[in-house]
């Protein structure tokens, strides 16, 4: 899949355990590794804004475009 969510980076970048994010954001635990797996699918500009304010940081440092 050419887009490559890198929560986890960003994740130890700001030391922030899943279960921290997951209450900052207000996500269930699943959903939120599903996200960061990078199994999703999709994912709401809503929940993608909650992100970046609890991680302090912007949508390019989660979400990255690479070409097959």
């Amino acid at each position: 899949m050419p887009i490559v969510v890198n929560l986890d980076v960003m994740m130890a970048k700001r030391k922030m355990s899943l279960n921290e994010l997951s209450q900052k954001v207000d996500l269930t635990l699943s959903n939120l590794s599903i996200l960061k797996t990078g199994k999703a699918k999709a994912i709401r500009f809503s929940t993608l804004e909650a992100i970046c304010k609890a991680l302090n940081c912007q949508p390019g440092d989660i979400l990255e475009y690479i070409e097959d």
